[in-house]
């Protein structure tokens, strides 16, 4: 299995295959794993514990290990960056958008994305990412 260098690259992949086309299964929900442990309010328990922007043990480790076929892989052809995407909220409950704390830090990653053609949202997202026009451009990629 193709592995990730940059987890927040991860999580934008994450976002496209299992919230948006549906086709990475069965979608996390830190929810339901926080009510296995007897807590029903994922954003007090983040806000709470101190937690509200930090990832939460629970979804890093979870997407951390989440092995996605480059098969599955081959089908990004397009990515969103966006702070409102849900892996956001799944990893960081009380997360407010207003940190670095999903910030991308490599292209590196790019490698595993054959088929992708365009990425959306770089220039008004203010997410920090380092999208040069120059790697993007000669990898085929257009971005906005």
């Amino acid at each position: 299995m193709p592995a990730f260098r940059d987890f927040n690259f991860k999580l934008l992949v994450i976002e496209k295959l299992m919230y948006e086309d549906k086709t990475l299964t069965p979608a996390f929900s830190i929810r339901a794993c926080l009510r296995a442990r007897g807590v029903n309010d994922a954003e007090s328990y983040a806000f709470g514990n101190g937690l509200a922007h930090t990832v939460l043990d629970e979804a890093r480790a979870h997407f951390e290990a989440l092995e996605i076929s480059e098969e599955l892989l081959a089908t990004v052809d397009s990515l969103l960056v966006d702070g409102g995407h849900r892996v956001y909220q799944e990893c960081a409950p009380g997360w407010d958008g207003e940190d670095e704390l999903f910030d991308v830090g490599s292209l590196d990653d790019l490698d595993l994305l054959p088929n992708l053609r365009q990425i959306t949202g770089i220039h008004d997202c203010g997410l920090g990412i380092p999208f040069k026009a120059e790697i993007l451009e000669a990898r085929g990629i257009s971005a906005d």
